[in-house]
């Protein structure tokens, strides 16, 4: 990937790619409140060497409307190794049950520890459970030796999704500009996910 600095200005999008504003934040100690109790029937497991089939399902059902594509790109074998290393957790949202949400944890680049994923199907959205989720990701890094905890969110997920991060203890440290192929084109994710983002 190409990184570099852009002036003012306009700059065209060429057929077939999405731009969004990336915005990375970080957290250097835990926040002093821990997650509180479960809300009713919800459950978080850590799941281990998960099967990739699960996990792409999972993850298609969390993040279609938000255009997450980047693990379903991968085949089979290469996920595997990604969610199968000692150094990513992989925890899966239950809900009377059903497996309803995702959160990993990448605790690859010690001392830092990066949020990769963290949502909920679009059912669930909304209910309350969003702040006890992450009550609990916080507290899963934190228990490891690190000296930072971060994540990044963009334009393109819940327009809540930035201030959440920062009600729960996290402070913009980056902002980028990413160029990205459509996964709806390639077939990645259907061609009627997030309706909100036109495709050229």
């Amino acid at each position: 990937m190409t990184v570099g600095t852009l002036t003012d200005g306009l700059f065209a999008v060429p057929p077939g790619k999405l731009a969004c504003v990336v915005t990375s934040l970080q957290m250097m100690a835990p926040p002093p409140n821990p997650a509180g109790p479960a809300p009713p029937g919800v459950t978080l497991r850590r799941v281990r060497h998960p099967d990739p089939a699960w996990y792409k399902a999972l993850f298609r059902g969390v993040g279609a409307d938000w255009l997450w594509s980047s693990r379903l790109a991968l085949s089979d074998g290469d996920l595997k190794i990604i969610i199968g290393d000692d150094d990513i957790e992989v925890h899966a949202v239950g809900h009377d049950g059903i497996d309803v949400g995702l959160v990993e944890i990448d605790f690859r680049t010690n001392p830092s520890c990066e949020l990769a994923f963290l949502g909920l199907v679009p059912r669930l959205t909304g209910k309350g459970i969003g702040p006890w989720l992450m009550g609990k990701a916080i507290a899963r890094a934190w228990a490891r030796p690190i000296e930072r905890f971060w994540v990044h969110t963009c334009t393109l997920d819940h327009p809540a999704a930035l201030r959440f991060y920062q009600r729960s203890g996290f402070e913009p440290f980056r902002v980028q500009v990413e160029v990205m192929d459509d996964p709806r084109l390639s077939g990645l994710l259907p061609g009627e996910a997030a309706p909100f983002v036109p495709r050229l």
